[in-house]
């Protein structure tokens, strides 16, 4: 293990639900890099993808795993026991099956946030960052429904506490380069085909690694005070560009927008610009309560108006940048 200094969660014990999926199995691995936590709990559903993680960490003392369902309270109390900080990233997160099973994503997206929150508060978490997507702002799919209602559970959280522990943040980001279910699996096997779907265009998205994705996740918990929504200034693509960045020789197949589908995605609303601060490289939406002394933040709010999209982005990926990107298959 090599640390690289004080870290929040030196001396820690960290739980990460949804901990064998992209994210989490990136979270875990840097922390064991990085940080002297003392106790990292793995909870997921999948007994294999817990088995895979047990042997590539083979002797690594301070991994625990639980097999658990964020919608089972009980179980979260238990895992949760000795427990510091959380990271939740569990969620069902396909749009078309939250589309087709749309109470099983309530009951995981919904329910399991307000498991999380109880269960942190009974057993006394000092801090809780919730996972957010760039299709919980002003939301067209259920999946992005789920998320929003999420989002303001976490953060209406602070006032359930009664003012104490634990303190709950949200962090929101967009696309992640080759995470499960992302574009990038599906380019790379389609691509051997010739063809390449593109749904329209003109489509952009915002686009980071999973590396800057936990790194921004160690910051905002670092940095919070209980009832931010964070979300780190990142680069925007064309869905074309990536297309030919991954296979300049394909053809392209406009195959039209999907149903829940957003041409573009947006981080930021007009509406939220009104709480929101510039903090420099990311932005803080804050929330609307009367506890939470905007003064503190020496930040610059954003003009009157202002909404992060991913079409008026001031910083774009090129091709070349995009493959350089690209992990490996």
């Amino acid at each position: 293990m090599t640390t690289t200094g004080d870290h929040i969660l030196d001396g820690r014990s960290v739980l990460v639900t949804g901990g064998t999926g992209s994210f989490g199995k990136a979270f875990i691995d840097a922390t064991l890099r990085t940080t002297a936590a003392t106790r990292i709990v793995v909870l997921s559903r999948d007994e294999l993808k817990q088995a895979d993680m047990q042997r590539r960490y083979a002797g690594e003392g301070r991994l625990r795993f639980f097999i658990g369902d964020v919608r089972d309270r009980d179980r979260l109390r238990r895992a949760f026991n000795r427990v510091d900080y959380v990271i939740h990233a569990a969620a069902l997160k396909q749009v078309p099956t939250a589309e087709y099973n749309p109470f099983e994503a309530v009951k995981t997206n919904i329910h399991g946030a307000q498991n999380v929150i109880d269960a942190a508060i009974d057993e006394g978490v000092q801090r809780v960052i919730a996972l957010s997507t760039d299709k919980a702002c002003a939301p067209v799919n259920l999946y992005g429904a789920t998320k929003l209602v999420s989002d303001r559970l976490f953060t209406a959280g602070n006032a359930y506490a009664g003012g104490g522990a634990p303190r709950f943040a949200v962090v929101r980001y967009g696309n992640v380069v080759g995470s499960r279910g992302s574009v990038v699996p599906v380019f790379r096997e389609l691509a051997k085909t010739g063809t390449l779907p593109i749904t329209d265009e003109r489509m952009t998205r915002f686009w980071l690694t999973l590396d800057r994705a936990v790194e921004f996740v160690f910051a905002s918990l670092t940095s919070m005070r209980g009832g931010e929504l964070f979300v780190p200034k990142i680069p925007s693509m064309r869905v074309v560009d990536l297309a030919a960045a991954m296979a300049p020789d394909a053809r392209l197949e406009i195959v039209g927008i999907r149903p829940g589908e957003k041409l573009h995605e947006e981080m930021i609303s007009a509406s939220d610009a009104r709480s929101t601060v510039d903090m420099g490289s990311h932005y803080i939406v804050q929330p609307e309560f009367e506890w939470w002394q905007k003064e503190r933040l020496a930040a610059t709010p954003v003009p009157e108006g202002f909404n992060y999209a991913s079409n008026t982005n001031d910083t774009w990926l090129s091709v070349d940048e995009l493959r350089e990107l690209l992990p490996d298959a």
